[in-house]
């Protein structure tokens, strides 16, 4: 179910403490320890260096439609365990009624530049 409930007002240096960068996808696998079907990308990020990430984006996407496409992810939320993937940073997506689709840039852009 979409959730379309907005969130709480905040300020803008609240948004702007997320640092939010693209990424290509190199690689992309099946998450098998996941509780819920996900995949463990590894994201190059440019001069910042390579990242992991599990991901919960299978309903829409297989792995071949994810290598090489750039997204959109936050970067400095601290690395967390999931499902035995430390997962270095967020991928960012929308809820859609055909699954989570990620959020990507229109033109290929340098790895690791900043989303304002």
């Amino acid at each position: 179910m979409i959730d379309q409930t907005p969130a709480a007002p905040t300020d803008i240096d609240t948004f702007f403490a997320c640092d939010l960068r693209v990424a290509t996808v190199l690689a992309c696998e099946p998450n098998a320890r996941a509780r819920k079907p996900a995949y463990q990308l590894t994201l190059d990020f440019g001069a910042l260096g390579i990242k992991t990430s599990s991901a919960q984006i299978t309903e829409r996407y297989t792995p071949a439609d994810l290598i090489g496409k750039q997204v959109i992810a936050v970067i400095n939320f601290p690395p967390r365990k999931v499902a035995a993937v430390l997962s270095e940073c967020l991928v960012l997506a929308v809820d859609s009624p055909t699954g989570l689709v990620t959020l990507s840039v229109d033109q290929v852009v340098e790895n690791g530049l900043r989303v304002y």
